[in-house]
């Protein structure tokens, strides 16, 4: 639907070509100081327009909060806010308004309410992810008070590997670049990493963390692949090459430690306090400036010619807002771990 989250919850609301893209954030506790600046810095990573790497529309995102938050703290009441469109160029998409196009939610939008909003996807546009961004710097915030830390990284665009976090190689930037000249696009994969997250998050059956994780990664538009650890690599080890022995390590606060970390920092559904390591694979973007065969919505043959702005990759905004729903997961699933039990 439109809400994530048990205790630390989101709403949004809000279409590409709408007014504003907005939410409610609710759950969040009361007393934590809040950084503005940095809510808006996590915005400015995701926001159209930065590089020659992404799609050119000319939006501020500047973010207007509404409520629950006075003299930059949490009052424990609803943060609501908003984010204002102001480049919309619907007119853009005026030809494909009875025209399905391939490998968008076209198909599937009109299957399911009978009609949909052709104007750059409306709510299946990966505009609405401003939303999540806002929300995951709240809880960015939230973890920094647990020493909890929340980074990701592009490894690997247009089958281009880097393991360098932090930057996205020339190889890769070219990838890019080649594919926005042949009017095609590229697809690739970001690794994020959480690291000082204590043992004890998730749960053994329903509500298992990397459950969780993997549920609010693959709601991330154009997200496809999803692993942790090892991932599908583990399917062709043996038992004895994937165990994580433990041993005694003083310089760890648990006083253990994993001599690997094949599991990516989950067992059982629950954390183990090693780092937990993920990736995500993004397909290219469908909208490429190709001619292209697809029906209209009476179901007859014709050629589509895409008109618009549109990334030639999605993984570069895409790295903050993989933090930003790994952020929220991880805010979320310490604020339900105190309902765990009552130490004495």
């Amino acid at each position: 639907m439109n809400t994530f989250g048990k205790i630390f919850q989101l709403t949004s609301f809000g279409e590409s070509h709408g007014a504003a893209i907005g939410g409610v954030v609710d759950g969040m506790p009361a007393g934590l100081s809040v950084d503005i600046d940095e809510i808006q810095r996590e915005l400015d990573r995701r926001r159209p327009g930065t590089s020659d790497m992404v799609t050119q529309r000319s939006e501020s995102d500047s973010v207007e909060i509404l409520s629950g938050i006075f003299e930059g703290r949490t009052t424990g009441t609803p943060i609501g806010f908003v984010v204002r469109n102001s480049n919309q160029h619907s007119a853009h998409y005026d030809n494909i308004r009875h025209t399905v196009r391939p490998s968008h939610a076209d198909y599937t939008y009109n299957a399911k309410y009978g009609f949909r909003d052709h104007r750059g996807g409306g709510r299946a546009s990966a505009r609405e992810t401003i939303a999540r961004v806002f929300a995951g710097a709240l809880a960015k915030q939230g973890l920094a008070h647990f020493g909890i830390t929340v980074s990701a990284y592009a490894s690997r665009i247009g089958g281009v590997d880097c393991d360098v976090p932090g930057t996205i190689s020339e190889a890769m930037h070219q990838a890019i670049l080649d594919a926005r000249a042949a009017n095609d696009s590229v697809g690739g994969v970001v690794t994020c990493r959480i690291s000082g997250c204590p043992a004890g998050l998730g749960n053994p059956t329903f509500g298992k963390l990397s459950a969780r994780l993997a549920e609010a990664m693959m709601s991330i538009p154009a997200a496809k692949g999803f692993e942790i650890g090892d991932g599908f690599a583990l399917a062709d080890m043996r038992g004895s090459d994937s165990l994580d022995l433990w041993h005694s390590n003083p310089n760890d606060s648990r006083g253990i430690s994993t001599a690997s970390n094949h599991s990516g920092g989950i067992q059982g559904g629950i954390s183990n306090g090693e780092d937990i390591i993920m990736r995500i694979a993004f397909k290219p973007v469908a909208s490429i400036a190709q001619a292209v065969s697809t029906v209209d919505d009476m179901g007859r043959d014709t050629i589509l010619e895409v008109n618009g702005r549109h990334d030639p990759c999605v993984v570069p905004r895409a790295i903050p807002i993989v933090e930003a729903m790994a952020a929220m997961v991880l805010f979320d699933a310490l604020l339900l771990n105190r309902c765990s039990r009552i130490d004495s």
